[in-house]
């Protein structure tokens, strides 16, 4: 008798809050499903369920090993830190500041994300969010015209990044000084479209292209 193949399974998207945390935790961390259920001593299968069953209400004690393995708080798994700023736990007692290289830098910068962008402006220094990606080295995003953001075509910003990690009171950060040029050439405007990792969350009509050209680097670390 021929041996019957187990046809593969595809995860199906992750629904429910719980379930988007969990998976988008693991898959930061490069975590399987399975990876991260064997490490906290739960059926693959009940993980399953967790990321799929947006009524999944799971206990105390499994929430607790999921947030260990994963290297994160129970409040953030359960979306009770959505309106607290990052860096809120407590700092350990012998932290270490360490310089990073240009190369760690760029490689930190080069994640994509969100970061915020310090412009020049008639009433004095402005900060904005916006959500980039890295193409051929520069940092590229999409605004709208008279927007703050549309305001640092031609001039010198400052553009920062970082990640915080509450749960071990780690992060790191990373400063992009230079300058913001508008891009209008059409083929460059197909290109970063074709390339960038997604659309402004910020929603609308958000077609201005804008580059930051890098000139100065530099980060910083906090670690245990």
């Amino acid at each position: 008798m021929a041996e019957q193949v187990r046809p593969h399974t595809v995860e199906k998207p992750p629904l429910g809050d719980l379930g988007r945390r969990l998976a988008a935790r693991r898959t930061e961390l490069g975590l399987t499903r399975k990876e991260t259920a064997v490490r906290a001593g739960i059926a693959p299968g009940y993980l399953e369920y967790l990321e799929e069953n947006p009524l999944a209400a799971p206990g105390t004690s499994a929430l607790l090993r999921l947030a260990e393995v994963l290297h994160t708080t129970l409040s953030h798994l359960t979306g009770g830190d959505t309106e607290s700023p990052p860096g809120t736990a407590r700092a350990r007692l012998q932290p270490e500041f360490v310089e990073l290289d240009p190369a760690r830098c760029t490689a930190l910068l080069g994640t994509h994300g969100v970061g915020r962008l310090g412009v020049a402006t008639a009433t004095g220094p402005v900060i904005v969010p916006v959500n980039y990606s890295v193409v051929d080295g520069a940092i590229v995003f999409r605004t709208a015209p008279g927007t703050t953001p549309a305001r640092a075509a031609g001039c010198r910003v400052a553009f920062e990044t970082d990640r915080i990690d509450d749960a071990f009171s780690e992060g790191w950060s990373v400063l992009v000084r230079g300058r913001a040029h508008l891009v209008t050439d059409p083929d460059d405007i197909r290109r970063l479209s074709a390339r960038t990792y997604s659309t402004p969350w910020a929603g609308g009509r958000r077609e201005l292209w804008m580059r930051v050209v890098p000139g100065v680097v530099t980060g910083r670390r906090i670690r245990t």
